[in-house]
């Protein structure tokens, strides 16, 4: 009952913003009426099927998922229609502001369009990033050794099999020391998505590719996911670490559950000093897999050198990427805490919509280097 009623009141908001939409760029395009009731249905329906589309794992999901984009993005180009016509109005007067109502609602719908059409291209297509992270007192044998790092695949209602196959031929291709998994990896349960995610048994690594939970693994059931995923070949580090001999010099990779496990299950706070316990204290380098940015503090303070997250989407795409930075300590990219280098993913795939406008799906290869001497 209380999902029902969340679904309704999600409905309730979708349907104000689209009657908001509706209302002020239906009646400048002169339509008719015809033309005016077939847009004013074909909102009603984007009102009802686009939040029951997360959940659909058919055709149907691209459909839904895609409007959903569309109408966000179009929610965003009309008020900043609605900013422009109010100063046109107040330089310009009411004669020419009348003149602006058709083209700009023409405009409106056309850079809408071609946000959604150019970030489905962006979506499907991630590319490869490189990041160099200097480490003070790196042993030359650990000199340019590689992580390949992908977050946030979101295998699901529109990222299936054959995005997982592109993506784990691409991973291998890098020829990475090992790989990193941060979480995220799912969003539906091992019973909808095995068969989806069955090609990441083929990735490759000389040390061997690692997993960490992120948020959406709970959603998913993470008991169940955790041993699919153990199945498939991948280590699973849940505040815990191995220790890697890397030709005689030794790196210490951890793992935490993510920062909100305990919620789920409490026995699965994460701890980041916990999951460096009993870890010898001459490693090269201590590297800590994390799925949110937010354990950045606590892995600073238990000595890491590098922690390597996801979780961000790094907005995932125009506009919404300008407002991550208030909810989460680091969008993306390579950032400082104390002595702790943090690198957070954009995400190897999306959430919902197919879009990427603005902010490109990632692979990552991370390299340690020495820190240079001043």
């Amino acid at each position: 009952m209380p999902s029902r009623r969340r679904l309704f009141r999600t409905t309730g908001v979708i349907f104000a913003l689209l009657t908001y939409v509706g209302c002020r760029l239906l009646p400048p395009l002169a339509l008719g009426a015809a033309g005016t009731a077939a847009a004013a249905a074909l909102l009603l329906a984007a009102g009802i099927f686009v939040p029951q589309s997360i959940r659909r794992s058919d055709a149907l999901a691209w459909v839904g998922l895609t409007a959903m984009g569309f109408f966000s993005t179009l929610l965003v180009t009309t008020l900043l229609r609605d900013v422009f016509l109010l100063a046109a109005r107040l330089s310009v007067g009411g004669a020419r502001y009348q003149t602006l109502l058709e083209p700009s609602a023409l405009a409106t719908l056309a850079v809408t369009a071609a946000i959604t059409g150019v970030g489905f291209v962006i979506a499907r297509r991630p590319r490869i990033v490189n990041v160099d992270i200097p480490i003070s007192r790196l042993p030359a044998a650990l000199h340019g050794f590689s992580i390949t790092q992908i977050s946030d695949v979101h295998v699901g209602p529109t990222i299936r099999r054959e995005f997982v196959e592109r993506l784990v031929r691409r991973v291998n291709g890098l020829r990475a020391d090992l790989i990193a998994v941060t979480g995220d990896l799912v969003d539906g349960s091992v019973q909808q998505l095995a068969s989806h995610t069955a090609p990441l048994s083929k990735l490759s690594a000389r040390h061997g590719a690692y997993f960490v939970t992120g948020n959406h693994e709970y959603y998913s059931g993470e008991a169940a996911w955790t041993k699919e995923i153990r199945r498939l070949g991948l280590t699973v580090l849940k505040n815990q670490h191995v220790v890697l001999n890397h030709d005689g010099a030794s790196l210490v990779l951890a793992g935490v559950n993510d920062i909100g496990a305990h919620h789920f299950d409490a026995a699965q706070r994460s701890d980041p000093a916990a999951a460096l316990a009993g870890a010898p204290t001459d490693a090269g380098a201590r590297i800590l897999l994390a799925h949110q940015p937010g354990s950045a503090q606590a892995a600073a303070k238990a000595g890491y050198d590098v922690q390597i997250s996801g979780h961000t989407h790094g907005g995932q795409f125009w506009p919404w990427n300008l407002f991550v930075r208030f909810f989460q300590p680091f969008t993306a990219g390579l950032h400082r805490v104390k002595n702790l280098w943090v690198y957070v993913s954009r995400g190897t795939g999306y959430w919902g919509p197919p879009n990427r406008f603005g902010v490109p799906a990632e692979i990552t290869r991370i390299r340690l280097v020495p820190e240079a001497r001043g």
